[in-house]
């Protein structure tokens, strides 16, 4: 029985010496190379060579084989009648033309993923067979989907240092586009005028913490915002509105819930109706035609309960990549866990999550929104409105997020507040606060890294969850 002898890992000894023979002629040829780094070569003596290469146009020196000589007298021979030092020199001396050095460096990255696939394939294979009993197979499916994502979108979004000059030019150009598109969200639009206003539209790469204690309304914000982003959120190149795909990570309510709440917007039919089948036969109509209407939505519901940091990444990359996702959304913070076993430390265990969420917020380029719970002290004071100081767990959540909003309704709490009728003084003042809150909400902006805070007044109706612009009448979700 004969064994085939072992696969080589792929690599191109030749472009590698290429490469390295025009770099130590031609100097300059490196600034062309901003994402080819030593990691990327095979052959060990080489990223050697281009390490000192790097270290020398770094510190304004000359490269060469004579300037580079005392780096590498003392190492061993390559072979009997070759030094390092003589190496260099023939690399220098079979140098080909520059305008080939930026193929040679894409051929030595393509390669270089390769073989991280071929180790991550290794990883896979190890694992499977070597992992504890009671590690789940899960933990290992999200390292590998965590590592391949890390290889596809590697280089895509590559941080460069910048002059103040070309920082200047750039920030003219979009301050040039704003004036041209006449106040128009240059990000991705909610769908409400005046939160728009303030915000610029949802800005990629931030973390948005939607805050609020129970009953608020912060899920139905948050719904209705994925839903209007979902349909028209993002602009096309002239200037329509279009979809853009949400990932909706429903912790709390089932897939089935969301879309109840949405086709209640979205038909005027109450949820609660809907829930109870106290329908008539036009609403089932209505409810048909929405749902036929809105099919091709791409509003994607993750319903998984208890899902901890890692399983979110995992699952938001796969989807970024097979539906090019524009927002993301968890509901609700607080019913995530962490990836490691903290013995308790809750808090601890909200800042990994806060900072995972917004690690993932910028390695995706998308914004997240997650909502949050208010701690109960707010209950306890005479003025309701919540502050940043009343977040659960507030440290992380605070330091992390770039946008905190807060849900209020005074409505709610007036209302738990009727007196007793027979008191005509005090039950005609409550009617009159009732008439003036009634069906009233505030987004109430507590922090806003790049922009203002401030409140914005709302509409909510509870019949239908749905929030709407203040200063407009009932507007239905999706414009017509």
């Amino acid at each position: 029985m004969t064994t085939e002898p072992p696969l080589e890992l792929p690599h191109n000894i030749e472009a590698e010496q290429a490469l390295l023979g025009c770099l130590l002629i031609h100097n300059h040829a490196f600034e062309r190379l901003e994402a080819l780094g030593a990691e990327h070569f095979f052959d060990p003596l080489h990223a050697r060579i281009f390490g000192e290469v790097a270290d020398c146009v770094a510190a304004g020196r000359l490269a060469t084989p004579v300037s580079m000589k005392t780096a590498f007298e003392r190492d061993a021979p390559i072979c009997d009648d070759l030094t390092v030092p003589q190496y260099l020199g023939r690399l220098a001396a079979n140098a080909a033309s520059t305008a080939h050095v930026a193929d040679y460096a894409t051929t030595l990255i393509d390669l270089a993923k390769r073989r991280q696939l071929v180790e991550i394939g290794q990883w896979i294979v190890r694992e499977a067979y070597e992992a504890p009993i009671h590690e789940p197979a899960e933990r290992q499916i999200e390292g590998a989907e965590r590592a391949l994502f890390q290889i596809a979108e590697s280089g895509r979004h590559s941080v460069a240092e910048a002059t103040f000059s070309t920082a200047a030019a750039e920030a003219v150009n979009a301050a040039n586009e704003a004036y041209r598109s006449k106040g128009a969200t240059r990000g991705l639009a909610t769908g409400f005028i005046d939160l728009d206003a303030k915000l610029g539209g949802l800005q990629a790469s931030d973390l948005i913490i939607i805050a609020g204690r129970p009953a608020m309304g912060k899920s139905a914000l948050a719904a209705n915002i994925a839903w209007r982003i979902a349909c028209h959120g993002r602009a096309s190149p002239d200037g329509e509105p279009i979809a853009a795909p949400v990932h909706f990570f429903s912790l709390e309510m089932s897939a089935e819930q969301v879309a109840t709440r949405i086709l209640s917007a979205e038909t005027g039919v109450p949820s609660e109706k809907l829930r109870r089948g106290a329908v008539e036969e036009k609403d089932m109509r209505d409810l048909i035609a929405a749902e036929q209407k809105f099919r091709d939505v791409p509003l994607i519901v993750d319903q998984t309960g208890g899902i901890s940091i890692a399983q979110l990444a995992a699952r938001a990359r796969r989807t970024k990549r097979r539906r090019g996702t524009a927002l993301i959304v968890v509901d609700y913070l607080q019913l995530m866990t962490g990836a490691q076993r903290r013995g308790g430390n809750r808090v601890e265990e909200v800042t990994e999550i806060t900072t995972g969420l917004k690690a993932l917020a910028k390695e995706l380029q998308v914004p997240i929104i997650a909502l949050s719970q208010l701690s109960r002290q707010v209950e306890g004071r005479t003025e309701k409105r919540p502050q940043l100081a009343d977040l659960r767990e507030s440290g992380s959540i605070e330091q992390d997020a770039d946008v905190v909003m807060f849900v209020f309704r005074e409505e709610y709490y007036v209302e738990r507040a009727e007196p007793d009728p027979s008191d005509g003084v005090r039950y005609g003042e409550w009617q009159d606060a009732m008439r003036r809150c009634a069906g009233k909400a505030e987004v109430i902006i507590g922090k806003q890294r790049h922009g203002p805070t401030g409140i914005v007044p709302m509409m909510f109706d509870g019949r239908l969850t749905q929030f709407a612009d203040l200063s407009r009448s009932r507007l239905p979700m999706v414009a017509a």
